[in-house]
C-alpha cells in the first residue's frame, strides 16, 4: 500500500480521517508490512511538500484484520486532546460483525475480563480476580439473520485487544472467518468492520461522526442488506 492508495474521508489542519483496509496494520509492527500510519505520513509529506519528518499521531487502534474508519492526529495538541477523549469516553466506536449461528438474545450487553498471552498473542476470558485481567464490555443488537449467519451491530464500551472476537466466541457465536477464535476451517477475511466513529473535534469541539460501510460484494457481507436504514447510529 502506498499514499496513492489512501482513501481520505476528511482532513483539516488538525486531523485526518481515513478508510483502513483489512489486513493492513494501523501502525508499524513486527511484520514490517506497509502500515497505515507510515502511508499517511508519506501522503502528507507529498501533498504539503513538507521537508523532514512529518508528525502523525496514532490515537486509537484497529486490529490488523479489521477494516473501517480511523482518525489520526496531525498535531501533538490534537493527539493529546483525542487521546483524552479516548480515556474519558468521548469516542464512540461501532462495528458490524457477522457471527456463526444465532445469539440467544436479540440485544445484550456482554461483560467479561480478558487477559492476553504474549507468547501466542491470544486473548482469553478469565475470572475478574486474575492478575492482569482487564474488564471488557460491549453491547450488541441483532440486525439480520440469513441461514446460519447473523449480522450484528456492536458498540464498544472498552477497547481491548481482539475484544469483539473473543467475546463473540465466548458467547458461542464466533465471528465469520475467525480461524483463531472460531472455526479454523472457515477461511476468508474476518467479518469485522468498524463502520462508525464519533468524537469531538479537538479544536472546534464540534461533535462529528464518520461512517464507512463494508464491501457489499464480499462474503459474507453480500448476503445481507446493509443500508443506512439497517444500521444503528443512536
Amino acid at each position: 500500500m502506498n499514499s496513492s492508495d489512501l482513501s481520505v474521508l476528511y482532513e483539516d489542519n488538525h486531523i485526518i480521517v481515513v478508510y483502513k483496509p483489512q489486513n493492513v496494520p494501523c501502525c508499524e509492527d513486527s511484520t514490517g508490512d506497509d502500515d497505515l500510519l507510515s502511508v499517511i505520513k508519506s501522503y502528507i509529506k507529498e501533498k504539503e511538500n513538507k521537508p523532514g519528518n512529518v508528525y502523525v499521531g496514532l490515537v486509537h487502534r484497529l486490529d490488523r484484520v479489521t477494516g473501517g474508519v480511523m482518525v489520526y492526529a496531525k498535531s501533538s495538541k490534537a493527539a493529546a486532546r483525542l487521546s483524552e477523549q479516548m480515556r474519558s469516553g468521548g469516542f464512540e466506536k461501532k462495528y458490524l460483525t457477522v457471527v456463526n449461528g444465532q445469539p440467544k438474545e436479540k440485544k445484550a450487553t456482554l461483560t467479561n475480563y480478558l487477559k492476553k498471552n504474549p507468547i501466542n498473542n491470544m486473548v482469553y476470558c478469565c475470572p475478574a480476580t486474575t492478575e492482569g485481567a482487564k474488564k471488557a464490555e460491549l453491547e450488541y443488537a441483532v440486525l439480520q439473520t440469513v441461514g446460519s449467519l447473523t449480522l450484528l451491530n456492536v458498540k464498544l464500551h472498552t477497547g481491548r485487544t481482539h475484544q469483539i472476537r473473543v467475546q463473540m466466541a465466548n458467547m458461542g457465536n464466533s465471528c465469520y472467518g475467525d480461524m483463531r477464535y472460531g472455526n479454523p476451517e472457515q477461511k476468508g477475511k474476518i467479518a469485522l468492520w468498524a463502520y462508525s466513529l464519533g468524537f469531538y473535534h479537538p479544536v472546534s469541539k464540534e461533535r462529528i461522526v464518520f461512517k464507512v460501510e463494508p464491501p457489499k460484494d464480499a462474503m459474507p457481507w453480500k448476503l445481507f442488506s446493509i443500508t443506512d436504514d439497517t444500521l444503528i447510529y443512536d
